[in-house]
């Protein structure tokens, strides 16, 4: 490999940004990691601060360095992996966000969303392979350009930046003001309601029926190719910025997940499932997303089945922080154990509505199923089973969307990955509801380990990816054991949870007072 001889892999996340460093292997040999503020101005709105984003980005990156005690010019390119529907809109003069990032989970479009449907959640879906949905960029940036004074003048003048995360670090690490690049890779653009997914290009009308114009769009990129140098500015200065993932696809990549009909899931904040489709985007008819899952260089994108469900770990967050039965995320776990069930109680996370394969913006968290019996211990452990009910839907659909296409008979097994993956009654439960095996990898950090892959294969630290194939190997394994009779009745139980938190609610009061559309102050 010479003298450059590691990766370091940027994965900004929901919660936290990290720098991860990799070495020739695959292996973690270096970690920085930094939490930033959650803000929640109204209910049903989260946003972050971009610049302490980086701020924190240049942190964690001299912590990752000076723990392995070596220096840029031991770094053969930087890759990021970011939350990828998150959006930030900045003037391009002083550098400046106009706004705070609006995050992905955030539900304050929901209305524009609704008058963009027009009765037909459907109606982007054969250009873009996505239903409207507030989670998407788009939308969100024309939000923006809509509640900031002067805002909208300024981006039909090219004088503002529009952006998920990965655009914004790399504007900012090759130079911002002074000449930054502004790019995005085509997993992200894939995100935005804005790309065209047959050409992977802006589509002119879509960005007008939006509100988006397309002058403060940045350029489409690979997911794997140099776009450019940090600067002398960045403490990463002189190392080429060589590869882009959103965060889902770069642990997709991380994976290994190559070859069609290969999936995996991921269960962070949220729980994300994406299965390779090949060359040829799969429409789905089951409530899933077409997305692309990576473009290596000039060669064709490959593309996936995707369902991602709003809340998963974000449930722990909320058990730690606002109703403070736990003190810290990993109390959980501990606590769940103490218990064999769930007492009979269900928990339905529907904080941000229900995403894949239901689509209902409207519903809301619900729990189900409570008697005296119930103590917190049984509400921690639905705190998690809640993920593995939501992702045995996601694959029900993915399954149905498969067969009907031909690809095959459906899901064979499951790669997991994410800070939940350590309960091992959790991922028990996922393979006996799936009926599959499930399988985690040695390496955790599969996300920053995408992005490091797709950054090496662009300046040829790895030659190709079925040398990447041969870095994958099974930490542990779970088989399903439980009857199809057993299976149903959970399902059936949970089916009716689901349908509680979508059956009580008030659409027009709910959508009135929580996603009103008013001046941001």
């Amino acid at each position: 490999m010479g003298k450059q001889s590691y990766v370091l892999a940027i994965d900004q996340g929901t919660t936290s940004t990290r720098a991860i460093v990799f070495d020739g292997d695959g292996r973690v040999v270096g970690v920085g990691n930094r939490e930033h503020k959650q803000h929640y101005p109204r209910a049903g709105w989260i946003e972050h601060d971009p610049r302490e984003i980086m701020d924190n980005l240049d942190r964690v990156v001299r912590d990752a360095m000076r723990r392995l005690r070596i220096r840029t010019s031991d770094l053969a390119a930087v890759g990021i992996a970011n939350q990828r529907e998150t959006v930030v809109v900045w003037d391009r003069r002083t550098g400046r966000p106009i706004h705070r990032a609006i995050v992905w989970q955030d539900t304050r479009t929901q209305p524009e969303v609704d008058a963009l449907a027009d009765g037909d959640p459907d109606r982007f879906r054969a250009k873009t392979g996505l239903t409207l949905s507030s989670y998407f960029a788009g939308p969100k940036a024309a939000w923006i350009l809509d509640h900031v004074r002067g805002a909208r003048a300024k981006a039909e003048r090219g004088d503002l930046a529009f952006g998920t995360m990965d655009s914004w670090l790399v504007w900012n690490l090759t130079g911002g003001p002074r000449g930054g690049v502004h790019v995005t890779d085509v997993t992200n653009a894939s995100r935005t309601l804005l790309m065209n997914l047959t050409t992977c290009d802006w589509d002119p009308e879509l960005c007008e029926l939006v509100g988006v114009p397309m002058a403060m769009l940045p350029t489409i990129v690979s997911s794997s190719e140099v776009i450019g140098e940090a600067t002398r500015r960045s403490s990463l200065a002189g190392v080429p910025i060589a590869g882009i993932l959103g965060d889902q696809q770069a642990a997709a990549f991380g994976q290994t997940c190559f070859e069609p009909g290969s999936a995996k899931n991921t269960y962070g904040t949220g729980s994300f499932l994406l299965m390779n489709t090949g060359v040829v985007p799969v429409p789905s008819q089951h409530g899933l997303l077409t997305t692309v899952l990576y473009q290596l260089g000039n060669k064709p994108p490959v593309f996936a089945l995707e369902g991602p469900v709003a809340d998963a770990g974000s449930v722990v967050q909320w058990l730690r922080d606002e109703i403070g039965m736990i003190s810290k995320s990993a109390d959980v776990d501990r606590l769940a154990s103490t218990v064999r069930n769930t007492g009979g109680a269900y928990i339905v996370p529907a904080f941000s509505g229900l995403y894949a394969p239901r689509w209902r913006p409207d519903a809301r968290g619900t729990i189900v199923g409570l008697t005296r019996f119930v103590t917190k211990a049984h509400l921690a452990r639905a705190a998690l089973e809640c993920t593995a009910f939501s992702t045995w839907e996601v694959v029900n659909a993915m399954n149905n969307d498969v067969e009907a296409s031909g690809l095959g008979t459906g899901l064979r097994g499951l790669r997991v990955d994410g800070g939940m993956v350590g309960n091992d009654s959790l991922m028990q439960l996922q393979s006996d509801l799936l009926n599959v095996p499930v399988v985690r990898p040695e390496v955790p950090e599969t996300t920053a380990l995408g992005a490091a892959y797709a950054a090496g294969l662009a300046v040829d630290m790895w030659q190709g990816l079925d040398e990447l194939a041969e870095h994958w190997r099974i930490e542990k394994r779970w088989d399903p054991q439980i009857s199809d009779e057993e299976r149903a009745r959970r399902l059936r139980v949970w089916n009716k949870a689901v349908e509680h938190s979508i059956d009580w609610v008030d659409t027009d009061t709910v959508t009135d007072d929580l996603l009103a559309d008013e001046m941001y102050r």
